[in-house]
């Protein structure tokens, strides 16, 4: 079980949206044959709306091959969208990031980061720690190669690193400290947003508290807004102010973290409740998903969980449910055509 501790006090959260993204879709082609034809396209998102606020931490959670990488590196264009927009809040012009040419994308870059969940392979190992962090800040102008140098042995400190180790190699470091050197780069040019695509997974349990805390520290600490992706519902409550469940490129649900545990209200959200143990150790059955995901390329017609869902009804095959508003609980919508009539097994 994961210890984690809230900071002190609290975070100025803001009416402010920071991120808006309407209609995103990103399709990969799929090419067969000797003129490497496009046969059909792999929907990795497929038409997902929501917003984040300055301030807030959002976490993003689903299955593998659910679309929440292929959503986080779309927000931050390292994959371009197909269609739909990405609207960025850049000193309080909304900008759409689908639109932005390649040189504005350079300046807008040094407002949003993101963590990667291999984080060996994401530093560079023929370069030192020093020059690592400190090429940000040389992409963007950001200081004299001395200041740029004193910020990083600074950062260094800060997320729990020795300032003295800034010489040394990525190999030269354990799992976690690695991600704290990725943590340091990202915050060298003092971003305003982090996409953080399941920075802990591949770390040991007691690793993971320890990133999860230093990570609601610089929360607070520089004003951060997160994007926190990850498969396991249990690391992203700590950390969450709001969560996003995602399912074969669709958003079923969004709700804040105390409802999404307390009360869900859309099957996959409550299969993925159960495959926590400790949920599942109390609850009075196992709520499993029948079979395994379908193909991205090929999805089933009417509701996206029709195929694996306990609940299913002959509706559910045909309409594809809306994601709609839970009038009693505000900013929270669900995308189930018996949100109303199903009693979920509640988990707290």
């Amino acid at each position: 079980m994961l210890e984690i501790q809230r900071w002190g006090g609290t975070i100025e959260i803001f009416n402010e949206n920071i991120l808006e993204v309407k209609g995103l879709k990103k399709y990969f082609p799929n090419r067969k044959g000797f003129f490497n034809k496009i046969v059909s396209f792999n929907k990795g998102v497929n038409g997902v709306d929501f917003t984040i606020k300055k301030g807030e931490s959002v976490g993003l959670v689903g299955e593998s091959g659910s679309g929440k990488t292929t959503l986080g590196r779309c927000i931050v264009r390292l994959y371009e969208a197909t269609e739909g927009s990405i609207k960025f809040n850049i000193n309080g012009q909304m900008i759409d990031l689908t639109k932005a040419s390649q040189r504005e994308m350079k300046s807008i870059r040094k407002h949003f980061q993101m963590l990667f969940q291999d984080v060996y392979s994401s530093l560079d190992s023929r370069m030192r720690v020093v020059d690592i962090v400190t090429e940000p800040m040389a992409i963007h102008k950001i200081g004299t190669p001395k200041e740029r140098i004193d910020r990083a042995k600074e950062l260094m400190e800060r997320v729990g690193l020795s300032a003295n180790d800034i010489r040394k190699y990525p190999h030269q470091f354990s799992g976690g400290q690695r991600q704290r050197i990725g943590i340091t780069r990202a915050l060298s040019i003092n971003p305003d947003f982090i996409v953080c695509d399941e920075p802990v997974s591949a770390l040991d349990v007691s690793v993971q508290a320890q990133i999860l805390n230093l990570l609601l520290d610089l929360r607070n600490e520089f004003n951060l807004s997160y994007l926190f992706i990850a498969h396991d519902l249990g690391v992203v409550k700590y950390i969450s102010d709001r969560i996003i469940v995602m399912y074969l490129g669709k958003i079923v649900e969004i709700a804040s973290s105390e409802d999404i545990y307390e009360n869900p209200r859309h099957p996959y959200t409550e299969a993925l409740l159960a495959a926590i143990s400790k949920y599942k150790a109390g609850s009075s059955r196992d709520i499993l998903l029948r079979g395994n995901i379908p193909d991205p390329s090929n999805p089933p017609s009417g509701c996206v969980l029709q195929t694996r869902c306990a609940y299913v009804k002959d509706i559910c095959k045909e309409v594809i449910p809306k994601l709609e508003p839970i009038t009693e609980k505000p900013n929270a919508f669900v995308a189930c055509h018996f949100h109303k009539e199903l009693n979920l097994n509640c988990y707290s």
